[in-house]
């Protein structure tokens, strides 16, 4: 049924199977243990920058939750319009909560898919997903991409004396298998390799969750929802896989403890560039403040000058130049009609002044 999942998980085993056994041999547990590891970092390679995604869609939510409380308070009983509200916050901000879920959500098939291409190489047992086969049958049978001999190759696999796909609580019916590559395992060996990687596993899951929390800023921390989810994420998970560590197959149990430590450095590299970033926003928001202010700062000697008075004043010297402009603009020409009449009718006929003289003698 999820056979799109099996071929693709097996493949990425096999490939580093291959890569490894170059040099520490094919049928050596260390090659196995590391193709499982490879496996782990492949997929997180993979799923990096979702991984960011999901970081900052994480901070998002932090950052918008005063918003969100506002909305929720003001819309408690309208959730059609609280739901719009909502979408519309998010829209504006660039934010999808699915983007915090899909990292997560990714490797959950890939788990599985790892689980059951484990469980494929020993189809000895009974029950769910498995086949019940002879040991001879089962040594005899590909596992999906890997061959016959690649399954005697896995099932000849040790780790101080363990086979990788043994777990505590293993039937003795399933044990039966490893008869003719290596011999049965005792239950004591297995334990003393499985019952480390399993405190190892949950040691890192919690300080894996404990490094998330500590970088919540106090108003999500103090969120119902967020509270609950952090105490499951540092108590109920890192116990989950003390009290589920006996069902694991080591090789599941490499996996889990090679995820935790790719997720602890990831995070500590992620979150590091987060605060670089963050602090040369700042730097640059500082440098730009000092900019404006050496700007209207006034030069030694000078008067200072208000910014608002002088534009103002701008204003109203503008508006009366514009005034006396059109005011004036329409005096001239009156004006200037005027003065030719009172020079037409002020100009003087040659014969009056003689007239005047004549008058003086008589």
């Amino acid at each position: 049924m999820l056979d799109f999942i099996y071929w693709p998980v097996s493949a990425i085993l096999w490939f580093w199977h291959k890569a490894f056994g170059f040099l520490f041999g094919a049928d050596s547990g260390l090659t196995w243990s590391l193709a499982v590891v490879f496996l782990v970092f492949t997929l997180r390679i993979v799923l990096y920058k979702p991984f960011v995604k999901q970081v900052r869609t994480t901070k998002q939510m932090q950052e918008l939750q005063p918003k969100i409380k506002e909305l929720q308070k003001k819309y408690k009983n309208d959730r059609e319009a609280m739901a719009r509200e909502m979408q519309k916050l998010q829209k504006e901000h660039g934010f999808n909560p699915l983007m915090g879920c899909l990292p997560v959500l990714a490797q959950v098939p890939v788990f599985l898919g790892l689980f059951h291409v484990l469980r494929s190489f020993n189809r000895t047992g009974t029950g769910w997903g498995q086949l019940g086969m002879s040991a001879e049958q089962n040594a005899n049978t590909p596992n999906y991409i890997f061959s016959a001999t690649d399954v005697q190759s896995f099932l000849s696999a040790r780790i101080f004396g363990a086979p990788i796909s043994a777990h505590i609580t293993s039937p003795m019916s399933e044990l039966q298998a490893f008869a003719d590559f290596g011999g049965i395992p005792t239950k004591l060996s297995i334990a003393a390799v499985a019952i480390p990687l399993m405190i190892i596993a949950g040691l890192a899951t919690h300080f894996n969750a404990r490094a998330s929390v500590q970088r919540q800023t106090p108003e999500a921390a103090a969120n119902p929802q967020a509270a609950i989810m952090n105490k499951l994420s540092l108590w109920v998970f890192p116990l989950g896989v003390l009290v589920g560590g006996p069902f694991l197959m080591i090789a599941i149990l490499l996996y889990w403890v090679a995820n935790n430590i790719w997720t602890y450095g990831q995070q500590h590299l992620v979150f590091g560039r987060m605060a670089k970033e963050e602090e040369a926003k700042a730097e640059e928001e500082k440098a730009r403040k000092a900019a404006a202010r050496t700007e209207n700062t006034p030069k030694p000697g000078a008067k200072p000058v208000d910014v608002r008075k002088k534009t103002d004043t701008d204003s109203v010297e503008g508006a009366s130049t514009n005034g006396r402009a059109s005011t004036n603009g329409t005096a001239k020409q009156p004006a200037k009609q005027g003065g030719q009449r009172r020079s037409g009718g002020g100009q003087k006929r040659p014969g009056n002044r003689g007239r005047a003289n004549q008058k003086r003698k008589r």
